[in-house]
């Protein structure tokens, strides 16, 4: 679909994004949290970590940890070892003490609604920020653009680009933006129910009609001559 004309390419989305809807009505952050504050920490601690893994994390976390001041005055190598289990949980452990300190002096400890103030705190970029307007305060600011995303964006053909800012900015100019947040979610479930980075589920793909790479993906592809099968099997378990 190198040819694929732009008007194309957003007739061929709204195919995309119905089929998502009907595929995945429950999608949601997966990251467990009760209140804006708990999502932040979330957030900031799935960097190259899995859901799942921050979610074993942040059960007993959460429950030690109730206030921004709470963090802020936790003490390094006490707070370290409660997340010692995550990836890189050193720098994670600075960022959201740094972070939960300037939700105290400039917030008064509560997690601001907009863009500027949220990527102004240490340890959150545009992509974390996108989360918890998206999914704290129903905010669609713009579209969380994580390994998924980025995969399948690519996969369906939505964009050659490769940098997630350059990706989210395509993605905002082609999808609703009542939409933002759960088009990330939808992509994100698909990705991680169908279309894993290694072994895609082609034939199986709910999407396969719409996909620019269908069957092409060496592990994934159908056999040539075999019939595409369209929403035939259940998804897979998330693998992450």
């Amino acid at each position: 679909m190198a040819r694929e004309s732009h008007a194309a390419r957003r007739e061929r989305l709204v195919h995309i994004v119905e089929r998502l809807r009907r595929t995945y009505p429950d999608a949601h952050c997966e990251l467990n949290h009760s209140n804006p504050l708990e999502l932040l920490v979330a957030t900031i601690l799935s960097a190259q970590c899995t859901d799942k893994m921050v979610n074993r994390v942040t059960e007993s976390l959460f429950r030690k940890y109730k206030t921004a001041a709470d963090y802020a005055g936790a003490r390094p190598e006490e707070f370290e070892n409660d997340i010692r289990s995550l990836g890189f949980f050193r720098n994670k452990a600075r960022s959201i003490r740094a972070c939960c300190e300037k939700l105290v002096a400039r917030h008064g400890g509560r997690v601001p609604r907009t863009m500027d103030e949220l990527t102004q705190l240490d340890g959150v970029g545009r992509k974390t920020a996108n989360v918890i307007l998206g999914n704290a305060f129903g905010v669609n600011a713009g579209v969380v653009v994580d390994t998924h995303v980025t995969r399948l964006a690519g996969r369906l053909g939505l964009t050659s680009e490769t940098q997630p800012e350059k990706i989210e900015r395509v993605l905002m100019e082609l999808v609703p933006q009542e939409d933002w947040t759960l088009f990330s979610h939808w992509l994100i479930w698909h990705g991680r129910r169908r279309c894993g980075a290694r072994k895609p589920d082609c034939v199986g793909c709910e999407l396969s009609a719409w996909c620019s790479s269908a069957g092409q993906t060496a592990r994934g592809a159908r056999r040539p001559g075999a019939p595409q099968k369209r929403g035939a099997s259940a998804p897979h378990p998330a693998s992450d």
